[in-house]
Protein backbone atom coordinates (compact mmCIF):
# COMPACT_ATOMS: atom_id res chain seq x y z
CA UNK A 1 0.00 0.00 0.00
CA UNK A 2 1.26 3.69 -0.65
CA UNK A 3 1.39 6.34 1.72
CA UNK A 4 0.03 9.68 1.73
CA UNK A 5 2.51 13.29 1.55
CA UNK A 6 2.64 15.35 5.13
CA UNK A 7 0.34 17.78 4.71
CA UNK A 8 2.63 20.79 5.71
CA UNK A 9 1.53 24.34 6.67
CA UNK A 10 2.29 27.30 3.89
CA UNK A 11 5.08 29.24 4.78
CA UNK A 12 4.15 32.98 5.89
CA UNK A 13 0.21 31.40 6.15
CA UNK A 14 -1.90 31.97 9.20
CA UNK A 15 -5.22 31.75 9.92
CA UNK A 16 -7.88 32.13 13.29
CA UNK A 17 -11.12 31.73 13.55
CA UNK A 18 -14.05 30.67 15.96
CA UNK A 19 -17.37 28.93 15.54
CA UNK A 20 -20.27 29.85 17.24
CA UNK A 21 -19.41 28.08 20.00
CA UNK A 22 -15.98 30.20 20.54
CA UNK A 23 -13.49 27.74 19.91
CA UNK A 24 -10.36 28.27 17.60
CA UNK A 25 -10.54 26.63 14.53
CA UNK A 26 -7.43 24.93 12.60
CA UNK A 27 -6.96 25.93 9.41
CA UNK A 28 -4.20 24.25 7.74
CA UNK A 29 -2.64 24.90 4.33
CA UNK A 30 -1.68 22.31 2.11
CA UNK A 31 1.73 21.69 -0.35
CA UNK A 32 -0.50 22.75 -2.93
CA UNK A 33 -1.46 26.01 -2.90
CA UNK A 34 -5.17 26.59 -2.69
CA UNK A 35 -5.89 23.14 -0.91
CA UNK A 36 -6.59 23.66 2.60
CA UNK A 37 -7.91 21.28 5.44
CA UNK A 38 -10.13 22.52 7.46
CA UNK A 39 -10.21 20.96 11.56
CA UNK A 40 -13.22 21.56 13.97
CA UNK A 41 -12.09 21.92 17.59
CA UNK A 42 -12.67 18.97 19.58
CA UNK A 43 -15.33 19.69 22.06
CA UNK A 44 -17.70 21.03 19.23
CA UNK A 45 -16.69 17.43 17.09
CA UNK A 46 -17.44 15.29 20.38
CA UNK A 47 -20.44 17.10 21.04
CA UNK A 48 -21.73 15.88 17.56
CA UNK A 49 -21.67 19.22 15.59
CA UNK A 50 -20.36 18.15 12.51
CA UNK A 51 -20.90 20.70 10.28
CA UNK A 52 -19.79 24.04 11.97
CA UNK A 53 -20.43 27.84 10.86
CA UNK A 54 -16.66 28.80 9.41
CA UNK A 55 -16.31 32.30 9.97
CA UNK A 56 -17.18 34.41 6.17
CA UNK A 57 -14.03 36.53 6.59
CA UNK A 58 -12.03 33.32 6.98
CA UNK A 59 -13.91 31.05 4.42
CA UNK A 60 -12.86 34.34 1.78
CA UNK A 61 -9.35 34.69 2.70
CA UNK A 62 -8.56 30.82 1.69
CA UNK A 63 -10.57 31.30 -1.56
CA UNK A 64 -14.16 29.79 -0.67
CA UNK A 65 -16.30 33.46 -2.11
CA UNK A 66 -18.93 31.29 -3.69
CA UNK A 67 -21.66 30.06 -1.56
CA UNK A 68 -22.16 26.19 -1.71
CA UNK A 69 -25.31 25.77 -4.08
CA UNK A 70 -25.45 21.64 -3.67
CA UNK A 71 -24.73 18.75 -1.47
CA UNK A 72 -24.15 15.41 -2.18
CA UNK A 73 -24.46 12.74 0.35
CA UNK A 74 -23.22 9.03 -0.68
CA UNK A 75 -22.84 5.46 1.23
CA UNK A 76 -19.87 3.11 0.25
CA UNK A 77 -20.67 -0.74 1.22
CA UNK A 78 -16.85 -1.81 1.46
CA UNK A 79 -13.31 -0.25 1.87
CA UNK A 80 -11.27 -0.35 -1.01
CA UNK A 81 -13.40 1.71 -3.47
CA UNK A 82 -12.51 4.00 -5.61
CA UNK A 83 -14.05 6.83 -7.04
CA UNK A 84 -12.29 9.49 -9.31
CA UNK A 85 -10.35 10.85 -10.72
CA UNK A 86 -13.43 14.10 -11.24
CA UNK A 87 -13.63 17.32 -11.39
CA UNK A 88 -16.01 19.99 -13.57
CA UNK A 89 -14.61 23.10 -15.35
CA UNK A 90 -16.22 26.54 -16.71
CA UNK A 91 -18.59 27.34 -17.32
CA UNK A 92 -19.90 25.62 -14.01
CA UNK A 93 -16.29 25.14 -12.31
CA UNK A 94 -17.10 23.42 -9.20
CA UNK A 95 -15.52 23.98 -5.40
CA UNK A 96 -16.09 21.36 -3.35
CA UNK A 97 -15.78 20.89 0.75
CA UNK A 98 -15.39 17.45 1.17
CA UNK A 99 -16.02 15.22 4.99
CA UNK A 100 -16.58 12.14 6.11
CA UNK A 101 -19.76 11.53 8.57
CA UNK A 102 -19.11 7.87 9.28
CA UNK A 103 -15.82 5.60 8.74
CA UNK A 104 -12.81 6.90 6.97
CA UNK A 105 -11.62 7.45 3.59
CA UNK A 106 -8.12 8.91 1.72
CA UNK A 107 -9.10 11.95 -0.26
CA UNK A 108 -7.29 13.44 -3.04
CA UNK A 109 -6.92 16.25 -5.30
CA UNK A 110 -4.64 16.78 -7.96
CA UNK A 111 -3.62 20.27 -9.51
CA UNK A 112 -4.55 20.54 -13.82
CA UNK A 113 -4.07 24.06 -14.07
CA UNK A 114 -2.49 24.88 -17.17
CA UNK A 115 0.52 27.35 -15.95
CA UNK A 116 0.52 26.12 -12.18
CA UNK A 117 4.19 25.20 -10.80
CA UNK A 118 2.66 22.29 -8.98
CA UNK A 119 0.58 21.05 -12.36
CA UNK A 120 0.15 17.35 -12.07
CA UNK A 121 1.45 17.38 -8.81
CA UNK A 122 -1.18 15.68 -6.12
CA UNK A 123 -2.00 15.69 -2.42
CA UNK A 124 -3.74 13.10 -0.24
CA UNK A 125 -5.51 13.68 3.03
CA UNK A 126 -7.42 11.34 5.45
CA UNK A 127 -10.93 12.16 6.60
CA UNK A 128 -12.63 10.38 9.29
CA UNK A 129 -15.78 10.55 11.65
CA UNK A 130 -13.72 10.82 14.35
CA UNK A 131 -11.26 13.43 13.08
CA UNK A 132 -13.93 15.26 11.83
CA UNK A 133 -11.61 17.33 9.36
CA UNK A 134 -12.93 18.76 5.81
CA UNK A 135 -10.97 19.14 2.62
CA UNK A 136 -10.83 22.39 0.88
CA UNK A 137 -10.77 21.66 -3.11
CA UNK A 138 -11.08 24.80 -5.41
CA UNK A 139 -11.53 24.56 -9.07
CA UNK A 140 -8.53 24.09 -10.73
CA UNK A 141 -8.17 20.42 -9.06
CA UNK A 142 -9.49 16.67 -9.74
CA UNK A 143 -11.15 15.00 -7.30
CA UNK A 144 -10.76 11.15 -6.08
CA UNK A 145 -11.45 8.94 -3.13
CA UNK A 146 -10.48 6.03 -1.77
CA UNK A 147 -12.62 4.62 1.16
CA UNK A 148 -10.78 2.94 4.45
CA UNK A 149 -13.63 0.88 5.74
CA UNK A 150 -16.88 -0.64 5.55
CA UNK A 151 -20.05 1.53 5.85
CA UNK A 152 -18.25 4.49 5.19
CA UNK A 153 -20.65 7.72 4.75
CA UNK A 154 -19.26 10.92 2.75
CA UNK A 155 -20.69 14.16 2.50
CA UNK A 156 -19.65 17.21 -0.38
CA UNK A 157 -20.92 20.62 -0.41
CA UNK A 158 -20.60 21.99 -3.98
CA UNK A 159 -19.86 25.92 -5.09
CA UNK A 160 -22.14 24.78 -8.39
CA UNK A 161 -24.47 22.28 -9.71
CA UNK A 162 -23.35 19.46 -11.28
CA UNK A 163 -23.23 19.61 -14.62
CA UNK A 164 -22.58 16.52 -16.90
CA UNK A 165 -22.04 18.84 -20.21
CA UNK A 166 -19.02 20.38 -17.84
CA UNK A 167 -17.64 17.09 -16.19
CA UNK A 168 -14.20 15.87 -16.77
CA UNK A 169 -11.98 12.58 -15.79
CA UNK A 170 -9.18 11.35 -15.57
CA UNK A 171 -7.57 7.62 -15.28
CA UNK A 172 -7.17 7.14 -11.24
CA UNK A 173 -4.20 4.92 -11.42
CA UNK A 174 -2.33 6.75 -14.46
CA UNK A 175 1.11 6.48 -14.26
CA UNK A 176 2.33 9.76 -14.86
CA UNK A 177 0.40 10.96 -12.04
CA UNK A 178 2.19 8.83 -9.24
CA UNK A 179 -0.80 8.43 -6.83
CA UNK A 180 0.36 6.52 -4.13
CA UNK A 181 -3.35 5.23 -3.35
CA UNK A 182 -4.05 3.29 -0.10
CA UNK A 183 -5.25 0.34 -2.36
CA UNK A 184 -3.43 -1.98 -5.33
CA UNK A 185 -5.05 -1.60 -8.57
CA UNK A 186 -6.26 -5.28 -8.22
CA UNK A 187 -7.75 -4.34 -4.67
CA UNK A 188 -9.48 -1.51 -5.88
CA UNK A 189 -13.15 -1.55 -6.82
CA UNK A 190 -13.83 0.64 -9.33
CA UNK A 191 -17.02 1.59 -11.28
CA UNK A 192 -16.63 0.88 -15.21
CA UNK A 193 -16.89 4.78 -16.39
CA UNK A 194 -13.93 5.41 -13.68
CA UNK A 195 -11.99 2.48 -15.43
CA UNK A 196 -12.67 3.83 -18.82
CA UNK A 197 -11.35 7.46 -17.91
CA UNK A 198 -8.83 9.11 -20.28
CA UNK A 199 -4.99 9.33 -19.17
CA UNK A 200 -3.71 12.44 -17.74
CA UNK A 201 -2.37 13.15 -21.45
CA UNK A 202 -6.50 14.59 -21.97
CA UNK A 203 -5.70 17.48 -19.84
CA UNK A 204 -5.55 20.45 -22.17
CA UNK A 205 -6.43 23.56 -20.85
CA UNK A 206 -9.15 22.76 -18.44
CA UNK A 207 -8.16 25.42 -15.62
CA UNK A 208 -5.74 28.38 -16.02
CA UNK A 209 -3.77 29.40 -13.23
CA UNK A 210 -4.27 32.46 -12.03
Amino acid sequence: MGTQPKARSRPGFSASGSTRAGHALQVEALPLEGLFLLTPPRQEHEQGLTSPVWPAALLARIGMVSPFVQDHYSLWRHRDMVRGLHAQVAPHAQGRLVRCTRGAIWDVAVDVRTGSPTFGQWVGVTLSAENGSQFWIPPGFLNGLCTLTDQTEVFCQCTTPSDHSCARSLRWNDATLGIEWPVTDGQAIVSGHDAAAPPFSAVIDWFHYA
